[in-house]
């Protein structure tokens, strides 16, 4: 495996990880449109980026134990759908379930190559 092909496996995720992270955390922003007083205002905005902070979090246990992360990611993906079942169309559940799996998926990937990856870190 060239050395680009291995930066390009390792680092994959992460960064998909952390731009669903900043793309999530736009849909906090629609509590601005409120007519919430400035505590109400904050308390909810900081309740709307609980996604977003459960995810970064995934993320630093991702970084060190890629299995568990890629198993996390993907019962965040599953979760998501159950809680949300009928709620939404289909294309919900694809916008927000399916980056989660792919980043768990992407994390197994590193774990599996994880010999392969390390040698020239």
């Amino acid at each position: 495996m060239t050395q680009p092909t291995k930066q390009f496996i390792f680092w994959t995720p992460r960064i998909l990880c952390i731009l669903f992270a900043i793309i999530v955390s736009l849909f906090a922003l629609d509590v601005f449109n409120q007519d919430y007083e400035m505590g109400k205002t904050v308390a909810a905005f900081l309740m709307r980026l609980v996604p977003s902070f459960l995810i970064l979090i995934v993320l630093v246990v991702s970084w060190r134990w890629e299995w568990i992360g890629g198993i996390l990611f993907i019962a965040l993906g599953v979760y998501y759908i159950v809680s949300a079942w009928e709620k939404f169309q289909i294309v919900a559940y694809l916008l927000i379930s399916g980056p989660l799996f792919l980043i768990g998926i992407l994390f197994l990937i590193n774990w599996f190559k994880h010999s392969e990856l390390r040698v020239s870190h």
